[in-house]
């Protein structure tokens, strides 16, 4: 198996398609909330795909670096980085302004219970940033928890689905959103809404956590009989390629793995990559949060690691003890409470 230097460079490593994109891209590139999941290993693929492409730019990783994992891999890439607190209006209003913007802060875990600091991190800093920056590029990480659940054999929501989310945490990416819109219709921002379902990294996602049930001997719900996924990978090319088609007019792209994946058929293949029993709990739903991911295969390509591959390594980090990020993702969730 990868080890986790090995891993880090998987998900940072740039194609030739992002490398082009770059050389027609302007301006420095900043991550707000870069010390997240996600964070680290697309900060690295920016300045990788920046030292590729020939171009002189700056890429910034702003956060609060409290994981000392994804400081060390910052270092060691030579990012420049930024700490800051973003619910502070005077700390943010000491950043550099820049021209392009990967917004990746938010708050989903902990909901439950302190819905205001949920409300503050997901719809008062997007006031905040958009203020600072004004007329800026942005890629807003979203979630697919905007939308309505809908029925396997429906293929997904697409883009063209009204949002209807359910609880709190939802509700409050959908204020995320709404901010940024009217940065664009008030401040001539240029936004794309990045409406990811559940990246895989081996370190967390849906498929660690049906491992992570397995191997401890607990039964895997059915309740929600489907999900999507995707290689993280994949989501950090997609996201930084996607500063290109930012607009004024707002664009809104699903992105997740080409497949609705069967909760059953995940956790029996995964049983049989762990050479574990599987137990199953409750009855098989009919719907979930489930996305259409055509138009970004079509912009983007498909991702470039398959589901069978990915069950694969996630089975071989699991067995192999590799690092967890005790994140789970709760897609199990059908209520809205996290």
């Amino acid at each position: 198996m990868w080890n986790e230097a090995q891993l880090d460079e998987a998900l940072s490593a740039p194609d030739s398609g992002l490398i082009k994109d770059f050389k027609a891209l302007d301006g420095d590139i900043m991550i707000l909330g870069a010390g997240g999941k996600i964070g680290p290993t697309l900060a690295a693929m920016a300045k990788n795909a920046v030292e590729q492409s020939g171009c002189k730019r700056r890429v910034i990783a702003v956060s609060r670096f409290s994981d000392p994992f994804a400081v060390k891999l910052f270092e060691a890439k030579q990012i420049e980085c930024i700490p800051c607190d973003l619910t502070n209006p005077d700390e943010i209003a000491r950043l550099p302004k820049v021209k392009n913007i990967i917004y990746m802060a938010g708050r989903k875990f902990g909901t439950s219970g302190a819905e205001c600091e949920t409300w503050e991190m997901n719809a008062a800093v997007p006031a905040y940033v958009t203020r600072h920056f004004e007329d800026a590029r942005y890629v807003v990480f979203s979630t697919s928890n905007i939308y309505p659940f809908a029925a396997c054999a429906s293929g997904g929501n697409t883009e063209d689905v009204p949002p209807s989310p359910i609880g709190e945490y939802a509700i409050s990416c959908l204020g995320r959103e709404r901010i940024f819109e009217y940065a664009a219709k008030h401040f001539g921002a240029k936004v794309v809404q990045f409406r990811l379902s559940y990246a895989i990294d081996l370190r967390y996602g849906i498929l660690y956590d049906i491992c992570n049930w397995i191997m401890n001997g607990k039964s895997v719900p059915l309740a929600v009989p489907a999900f999507n996924c995707v290689w993280q990978r994949y989501v950090n090319e997609v996201a930084l390629r996607s500063l290109l088609i930012a607009s004024e007019n707002v664009e809104i792209l699903n992105v997740t793995g080409p497949e609705l994946v069967s909760v059953r058929y995940a956790a029996t293949r995964l049983g049989q990559l762990l050479g574990r029993e599987v137990k199953f709990e409750g009855e098989e739903g009919e719907r979930g949060i489930l996305c259409n991911s055509s138009r970004c295969v079509r912009l983007f390509g498909y991702p470039d690691m398959g589901l069978e591959e990915m069950m694969q390594k996630q089975a071989e980090w699991v067995l192999g003890g590799g690092r967890q990020l005790n994140k789970p993702t709760h897609f199990e969730e059908s209520k809205g409470k996290f």
